[in-house]
């Protein structure tokens, strides 16, 4: 269960010198650690044919793209998750398209068959009737909430999408160590992956004749398209998030503006008359699908959870009476559990009529008294986890404790067996993964999805690889921090092109939307607007003050300077003592002062403040403004986030700073009043604008102007430079 990667770096010339096959485990490029396999072959002569000097700096480029466009996700497992940048390896992972088609055909039947139990369990629940399921998987599993019993999912289809976790035994066979049916994740980072590396390897990734991921979020959109109720020509389909909160929020937004569907939070949909409704400016519009990212038990607090505040009260009866379709359907997540992939190859043999062709990782249910001696036996040699799976939730690993807790696991165990399934050690493929400069082998994972179609399912042409540092566990590695890869699965044939526009020839329905601005994304614009002219007007008052305190002659010389730090403080940006007489004596010198303010993220007006509350408004409507206007935003809180000790006594560092956080606001400014439409959306941004601007006007001039100074043209002059207004008034009045 250890790593076998080294921590020293080997002396190469090219890419692939120093990498080792690890011992005991499969090694997806290399056949006993010397030859490459026949699909890598090529590939690897390409990779190398870059030189290494051109693959860093291709790859470099690659994570200045991640950084600019701010792909992000929240780590699990820390005292307070915060966002992390999205870790992506360089190096994609290939599958040859015979192989993959086998894994498809098994995925194919897996979801047809977790489908069928579905079925089952929330209608006639013959499996338990006939002894074929326990009934403690259905009524001892926490993820069965009775309003789910005896709704009817369209074309009695439960799961739209279907994503299922796979790993390689060491012979090289498929194992499937995961099912995920509630609300999948990762599809969109698996796209983002593709976008990134195929910007990196365009050459290479047309001659492999890799294929595309596009078909399968075309088959998505045709899948929820014709859940509409009625079957309408233009549904109306959101994508429900949990919002900010969410660990995959990055993805909720890229997916929503790559399928074209509004992104909603549960506050944004409300229930009228059994039919849920999108609150926007226009009034409320009716939502006819709902591609949901929440659990089961935090759509509905009305019927379900009663204290989620992700939800929206009455859901469940709006889908019960078929007023709106939920893709995946409500406690779609029940079949999650590992405890049913015990039974898995029985109920296969039941309902199909077919021996299961993509095996599930061996998996032993507690409940059974022989199983139970068995595993307590050989708790040495097995995994034991829950039996029910809860989001997140933590699994207990039966080779890592010690005796005293070994003694506690196996009370649990005898007091409540229902309650734990126990799994073969999972020995995971290695991979090469850059690192430190150079090649090392870490262990992989691939998470697989499924659309489903009107007859059966379409599987992805790729995937989301993630790969670890050790071959243990990968239910969370992502959330932990882990790495991700490009899953390239490479055609026997040129790979046409495909885009989600419609085709040549094609009607295109022109339908307006300019009045469906949910009402949280006007309330969020505005907001936004406000941030951005506060923080402009506090860097123009900062630049200012800086320029005159670096210049020439001696603060105590510049009569406008006190007048400026009266305005400053009077917008909160310091301490207010540092504007009157005898206070100011007493406390540290301004130079020393301003830089510290200016970075003070405690302090609720301080530039650093205010950048990041920008920061935070506009990830709230990021599907709402253009990428680029994005980049600019990230990167200005990137640039004021210091990662090392605040800059105390630099003012020209500061000084720097400003500037360019300048021109990065005045880039905003011009995209949005030259390319932003003039929608809602524009109008809610610009009213925040206009009227930040007018309040920061009024108190820059009411705070120093309201005292007469001896020498007034000084600080007239400060003010003209503060409101960017020099050229203007010298070029009126000469």
């Amino acid at each position: 269960m250890s790593s076998t990667t080294t921590t020293d770096q080997p002396d190469q010339s090219r890419l692939m010198d120093g990498y080792s096959s690890p011992e005991g485990f499969y090694d997806e490029v290399f056949v006993d650690g010397a030859a490459a396999r026949p699909h890598w072959q090529e590939f690897l002569s390409d990779i190398e044919s870059l030189g290494r000097a051109e693959f860093l700096r291709r790859w470099e480029q690659s994570q200045r793209l991640i950084h600019e466009s701010g792909i992000t996700f929240e780590a699990y497992g820390e005292s307070k998750p915060r966002s992390r940048p999205w870790e992506l390896d360089p190096l994609p992972h290939l599958v040859s398209g015979d192989e993959w088609r086998q894994v498809s055909q098994g995925l194919v039947q897996r979801a047809r068959l977790l489908n069928l139990i579905l079925a089952d369990l929330y209608g006639p629940q013959e499996l338990i009737r006939r002894n074929l399921l326990p009934a403690e998987c259905l009524f001892g599993n926490p993820g069965f909430w009775l309003p789910f019993h005896g709704q009817q999912a369209p074309g009695n289809c439960y799961l739209q999408l279907y994503a299922a976790d796979l790993a390689r035994s060491p012979d090289g066979r498929w194992w499937v160590v995961a099912d995920r049916t509630e609300a999948p994740a990762g599809a969109g980072y698996a796209l983002e992956n593709r976008l990134v590396i195929s910007r990196m390897l365009p050459g290479i990734i047309h001659e492999r004749r890799v294929e595309r991921l596009a078909p399968f979020f075309i088959a998505l959109q045709q899948t929820l398209r014709r859940l509409a109720p009625g079957r309408r020509e233009n549904p109306r389909i959101v994508l429900l998030s949990q919002g900010p909160s969410s660990p995959s929020y990055f993805e909720d937004a890229y997916l929503a503006r790559y399928l074209g569907y509004t992104l909603v939070e549960g506050g944004d949909l409300s229930v009228r008359s059994d039919a849920v409704m999108l609150k926007t400016l226009g009034g409320l519009r009716r939502v006819d699908v709902i591609l949901r990212r929440l659990h089961d038990e935090d759509c509905d607090p009305l019927e379900l959870r009663d204290k989620s505040p992700l939800g929206v009260p009455g859901l469940l009866q709006a889908a019960r009476n078929g007023h709106v379709v939920i893709a995946n359907a409500l406690g779609s997540g029940l079949v999650e559990s590992p405890l049913f992939m015990a039974f898995l190859p029985i109920l296969c043999q039941e309902l199909l009529g077919e021996e299961l062709l993509l095996p599930s990782v061996a998996t032993w249910w507690c409940g059974n008294p022989d199983v139970r001696q068995y595993v307590i036996k050989n708790l040495d040699q097995v995994v034991v986890k829950p039996a029910f799976r809860r989001a997140w939730q933590e699994d207990i690993v039966g080779d890592r404790v010690g005796r005293q807790t070994t003694d506690k696991l196996v009370q649990a165990i005898e007091s409540r067996p229902t309650d734990f399934v126990a799994q073969e050690q999972v020995a995971r493929s290695a991979a090469p993964v850059w690192g430190k400069g150079y090649l090392q082998p870490w262990h992989i994972g691939i998470r697989a999805y499924l659309a489903a179609d009107e007859q059966s399912y379409f599987v992805m042409p790729g995937g989301l690889a993630r790969a670890s540092f050790s071959s243990g566990l990968l239910d969370v590695s992502i959330a932990a921090g882990e790495r991700s890869k490009d899953v390239w699965i490479l055609s026997d044939k040129p790979v046409p092109p495909v885009t989600l526009l419609p085709p040549p020839g094609e009607a295109v329905v022109l339908r307006r939307g300019g009045a469906e601005l949910p009402s949280r994304v006007a309330d969020n614009l505005f907001w936004l607007g406000r941030y951005i002219e506060r923080a402009e007007g506090a860097v123009r008052l900062l630049r200012t003050i800086l320029a005159r305190m670096t210049g020439e002659a001696l603060s105590s010389s510049v009569p406008e300077l006190p007048v400026l730090l009266r305005g400053l403080a009077g917008q909160g940006g310091i301490d207010p003592g540092f504007a009157i007489d005898g206070i100011k004596e007493q406390l540290p010198t301004i130079e020393s002062a301003l830089p510290t303010a200016a970075f003070d993220k405690n302090e609720p007006r301080s530039l650093r403040s205010t950048l990041s509350a920008m920061h935070r408004v506009a990830s709230l409507v990021r599907d709402w403004i253009s990428v680029d206007s994005w980049r600019i935003l990230h990167r200005i809180d990137q640039e004021f986030h210091p990662s090392g000790p605040l800059p105390t006594s630099d003012s020209s560092e500061l000084l720097a700073l400003l500037n360019q956080i300048i021109i990065d606001l005045s880039a905003f400014s011009g995209l949005a009043t030259e390319s932003m439409t003039r929608t809602q959306a524009w109008a809610f941004l610009e009213i925040g604008r206009r009227l930040e601007r007018s309040l920061h006007t009024i108190g820059l001039v009411r705070n120093t102007l309201s005292e007469v100074s001896p020498d007034e043209r000084p600080v007239l002059e400060a003010i003209l430079d503060v409101a960017d207004s020099s050229m203007t008034y010298r070029s009126r009045y000469l």
